[in-house]
């Protein structure tokens, strides 16, 4: 039987003690983009204002509607200054 050639590479003792790390060149992990969470009080006031704004929204549109309804318009009157 033929002998085999020998390489560049050293035999690897797969029962030595302790792990070894890869040497694998890796770049670092990505920075993880930090969110902002609002603070409860902003959020609050912010829905505080919306609704307020909605609710007149609202009415504003009732009395738009109910003036329409029964034919009432700011035509209908003059103003003297």
């Amino acid at each position: 039987m033929a002998s085999p050639l020998p390489s560049a590479k050293q035999t690897v003792n797969l029962a030595a003690p302790g792990v070894r790390g890869s040497r694998i060149r890796r770049d670092p992990p990505p920075k993880v983009k930090e969110i902002s969470i609002a603070d409860r009080n902003e959020r609050d006031r912010r829905n505080v204002l919306l609704g307020i704004f909605m609710s007149a929204a609202a009415v504003v549109a009732i009395l738009i509607g109910f003036s329409s309804y029964t034919g009432w318009s700011p035509r209908q009157y003059t103003a003297h200054f």
